[in-house]
Parts: C-alpha cells; sequence; structure tokens
C-alpha cells in the first residue's frame, strides 16, 4: 500500500487535507484532537464545481406603506417618537417575516417632508402640526432605511410630485409651506391644493426635492404614484370643476404653442418623468426609478376593457413612459379580480406586457386592501394568491406591490398567513436591472471557525474586487435541502444554525455577492462535513 492510500482514509475522515495537516501537526506539538475544535479551527473555502446550489428566487416582492392620513404609519401624528420607531420595526419585521423585500415608503405626501430637509416642512402626519420636527429629534427617512437594509429589504422612497395639500390635512399649512409662499404655483382645487404641472418653475422644484433626497439618503428608489393633473373633482351642482391652469396655457401660446391642451397637458408630465429619469441616473445611476399608474391606459386597451382613461383625464401617458425606457420599473395598479371581463387583472396584464418592448420591469399593483372577511365576498384572500401565480406564470412580469401594508399588519381575510405558508414561504431577490449594470461583483473569499461552543461554526467572508457588495447571500445545505438568507452588506460573518433533534447538519454553505443593481458574483462554496 502506497503512503497516499495510507493517508486517503485520514483525508476522508477528517474532510480535508488542511484539517489532517492541522491534525498531524498538532499532536506532535502534544495538542489533542479536542483542541483544534477551538478558535484555532480555521479554513479557507474554495469555489467548488461539483455542487449545485440552486438559485435564489428572483421576484419583486413590494408593499407600499402610506403616510397620508396616517394609513399606514405612524398609527397616530400623536404618538412619541419611541411609539413611531417601535411601530416602524414592526412593520418591518412583518414584512421581513413574510419574505417581502422592497417597502415603498411615502416621504413627501403633499408637499411636505417625512425627512429633514431645508427645501420643505416636516410633514403633520409624523408630528401632528406642519412645520414641527419630531422631539425627541430624529430623520424618520433614515431610520427607516437603515432599519430596511438591516433586514435585507430595499426602500423606495414614495413622493407626490404635484399634490400640494390633502383634504386630511388637520391644521393649517406652515408659513414656509410652497402654497403660501407661491400662491401662484399651488392652486386650490375642489378639496386640495395642487401644483400645476403646466409651470417650468413647478417641475423645477419637484425635480429639486427628489434629487436632493438621492444625494442624501441610501435609497433603493424612487418612487411616484397615480397623481399627474389631479383626477376631476365635481361641484356641489355634479359637474366638473376646471382645472385652473389658464395663466400656464396662456404663457405656452403666447410663445408660439400649437399643441391641443390635453397634448400640451400630457407634454408637460411627459418632459417632467423624463427629466427625473435621467437626473437620478446622473446622480446615482444604481437608484431605480417606477411609477405606479392607474392601472388602465385607455379604454378598449385591451379590447373590452372600460372604466377611466387616465390618458384622458390626468393626462398620463404611461404607456410612453415605459416605451421610451424613463422608468425601471411600471406598476399599473391593476386593482381588480381576474374574472370580470371589463376589468380583468390579467387581461390588462397581458397587454401591459405586450407594451414593454425594452423589457423594463413590470411589476403590477395588487389591492390587498379589497380583501374582505365578509361570506360570498367577491375579493378573498385566495384572489390575491391567484393574481400572484398569474403574474409568476406570464415571462416579462417578476413581481408585485401591494397596498398597503397596514393590511399585512391586521392579516387582512387570512391573507398573511395565505402568503407565509404558500407564495411567500421561501425568501426572493429583486431582479436584477441589467440596463442600468450588468457586471457582477465577484466572488467572496469565505473561511469558517469554530465558535466559543465545540458544536458552533461561524463562517466568515471578505470581499474581493472593487465593487462593493450591497448584500451578501448565504446558501445552507442540510440533507438535500438548502436553504438561502439575505444578509446586508456591511454583516461578514454568519452563524450556522445548530440542526433540531433528528435533522441532520449543515454540510456545505456557498456565500455570494449582490450589487446594487442585483447582479450576483459566483458562489464560493466550502465543506463542513468533517
Amino acid at each position: 500500500m502506497t503512503r497516499l492510500n495510507l493517508i486517503k482514509p485520514l483525508i476522508s475522515r477528517c474532510g480535508s487535507p488542511v484539517l489532517l495537516l492541522s491534525l498531524l501537526l498538532a499532536t506532535a506539538n502534544g495538542q489533542t484532537a479536542g483542541d483544534l475544535r477551538g478558535a484555532q479551527r480555521q479554513f479557507r473555502g474554495r469555489p467548488l464545481t461539483r455542487p449545485r446550489v440552486p438559485d435564489l428566487q428572483r421576484e419583486f416582492r413590494g408593499v407600499w406603506v402610506a403616510t397620508v392620513a396616517n394609513i399606514d404609519w405612524p398609527s397616530s401624528s400623536a404618538i412619541s417618537t419611541d411609539q413611531q420607531k417601535a411601530e416602524l420595526i414592526r412593520l418591518l419585521n412583518t414584512a421581513k417575516e413574510l419574505n417581502l423585500n422592497a417597502v415603498v415608503f411615502q416621504i413627501r405626501p403633499q408637499c411636505d417632508a417625512l425627512y429633514a430637509s431645508t427645501l420643505e416642512p416636516w410633514s403633520e402626519y409624523l408630528t401632528g402640526q406642519m412645520g414641527k420636527a419630531p422631539e425627541p429629534y430624529y430623520d424618520s427617512l433614515e431610520f427607516a432605511v437603515a432599519e430596511a437594509h438591516a433586514r435585507g429589504i430595499e426602500l423606495h422612497a414614495w413622493f407626490n410630485p404635484y399634490r400640494a395639500l390633502h383634504p386630511s390635512a388637520k391644521r393649517p399649512p406652515s408659513p414656509d409651506h410652497i402654497s403660501q409662499r407661491r400662491p401662484d404655483l399651488a392652486k386650490p382645487y375642489g378639496q386640495q391644493v395642487w401644483l400645476d404641472p403646466g409651470e417650468k418653475e413647478v417641475q423645477d422644484y419637484s425635480l429639486s426635492v427628489v434629487l436632493d433626497v438621492v444625494r442624501r439618503y441610501d435609497i433603493d428608489g424612487v418612487h411616484f404614484d397615480d397623481y399627474f393633473y389631479p383626477y376631476i373633482e365635481k361641484d356641489a351642482a355634479g359637474q366638473n370643476i376646471p382645472f385652473p391652469d389658464d395663466p400656464a396655457w396662456q404663457k405656452y401660446l403666447a410663445a408660439g404653442g400649437t399643441l391641443s391642451r390635453a397634448d400640451w397637458r400630457r407634454q408637460n408630465v411627459n418632459s417632467f418623468v423624463q427629466q427625473v429619469y435621467q437626473k437620478i441616473k446622473e446622480v446615482k445611476p444604481y437608484v431605480k426609478f417606477g411609477i405606479s399608474p392607474f392601472g388602465i391606459w385607455k379604454p378598449g386597451n385591451p379590447p373590452g376593457i372600460v372604466g377611466l382613461s387616465a390618458y384622458d383625464e390626468i393626462y398620463a401617458d404611461s404607456r410612453k413612459w415605459l416605451s421610451e425606457g424613463w422608468v425601471d420599473y411600471l406598476t399599473p395598479q391593476l386593482y381588480w379580480p381576474i374574472k370580470p371581463p371589463a376589468q380583468s387583472y390579467t387581461a390588462l396584464l397581458d397587454w401591459w406586457l405586450s407594451q414593454n418592448l425594452l423589457r423594463r420591469h413590470l411589476w403590477p399593483g395588487n389591492a390587498v386592501y379589497k380583501i374582505s372577511n365578509a361570506a360570498g365576498s367577491t375579493f378573498p384572500a385566495s384572489e390575491l394568491i391567484d393574481q400572484i401565480a398569474a403574474t409568476r406564470q406570464r415571462p416579462g412580469s417578476t413581481g408585485n406591490i401591494h397596498f398597503s401594508m397596514i393590511h399585512f399588519l391586521n392579516n387582512r381575510g387570512g391573507v398573511t398567513d395565505a402568503l407565509k405558508s404558500g407564495a411567500y414561504a421561501q425568501p426572493a431577490l429583486v431582479p436584477a436591472t441589467p440596463w442600468i449594470d450588468n457586471f457582477p461583483p465577484e466572488a467572496p473569499g469565505v473561511t469558517y471557525t469554530a465558535g466559543a461552543n465545540p458544536d458552533e461554526t461561524i463562517i466568515s467572508w471578505t470581499a474581493q474586487g472593487t465593487e462593493p457588495a450591497f448584500w451578501w447571500l448565504v446558501y445552507l445545505k442540510q440533507g438535500e435541502t438548502w436553504k438561502s438568507i439575505i444578509l446586508p452588506g456591511a454583516t461578514m460573518n454568519y452563524k450556522v444554525p445548530q440542526p433540531n433533534a433528528g435533522e441532520p447538519a449543515v454540510s456545505l454553505v456557498a456565500v455570494s455577492a449582490v450589487d446594487r443593481s442585483g447582479n450576483e458574483s459566483q458562489r464560493t462554496i466550502i465543506s463542513l462535513s468533517n
């Protein structure tokens, strides 16, 4: 028998030649095998080509967190800073337990700010009085971003670009609010006050607010909802109230403009959307820009669809934004069930997919708020489950955004339980955005050591190359089953959980790096078998 054949059984029992060499050297120095189970045991990972690590599912699982009228958070503007933080922690913990991976957080509901701003006053929905800072002081957006990222969740900052005052406001606006500083730009309309999208100063102002946040906060996306020109309001006699944009319209005509008034209004919105997209990319290219328009572009698209025309009523040509590539994702609000043909979820989703020639992300919006506990309800929790399944069946649609978080917190109609045990039972990674960046980071270097407890194993890793990791993915093989964990980029180690009674121990671990655009590196795999 050769010396190699004598050593092979020892290698097999020890799991690696490195461990065998450590044992031999330790024995020569008088150390026992037990000594090597302590903190000195350390093994460097290597890329193994044989084991196949199952890919983590790619799916955007977002939820809106509305702050206007305290819909989702905070529950009241009268609660303390500590209570607000506790509510936000509960909200994010629930999102994590539900395996959601993105929160769309409303930070500018009415030309105010749920963050520290020199451009707009603090929101009354946060402190009870517009212009009043939280006491004790904290920056709610900074806090939300940090806590979301610590849980492996993206945070998209949600702005209302034109709404200046909402009917739910209970106190007068502060003197520094734009409705008070520039009443020529902020026009009363029905029960609201609205910035005039036809004024270039308005577009520049709202753009400056967005870019201020992009520069100063570590957000993952900028999000607009469906409010551009306002939905039509009616007077006491039931007649449509015309939007008061005559001054801007007359200036346009005087300058030689030739568009119809409707086309001019659409062009005002289009040029603003295009500029927002371009300027965000100039500041931070990885920050995604998404819009959630009303779900029907025009009635008859597709045939059989009836309802409000966003193109004609609020002058939102959302199909154009998609076809021009002015968004990284579009989230048409498909708040209807699958079956009724007049506004069918699947019929509308198929139409939107057919318009997505540039293959931007299409993540439809879903109406969790419509789920009812009532017997015979036309919108039970199973409807939402069916909509998620229908979305997954369609190539090109890789996720959903749900309105809104309060209904997950309250488990409306049992929907939270149903998702936890079904469609969202396993975690998912946000789909990559290759038109922004298509280059993955390098695979990490990985080692493992024993912890303080002899049965405890700590996995550690180091970044390689110049591109930092935004997330780390840790894959664990236990028996024949793989489990995945998403960790923030600042985390550089992970304690392998001990198996429950009767379960096999973790035998393989793989670690990869993911950048801000969702590109995943190759996986470094190490064996924990001894």
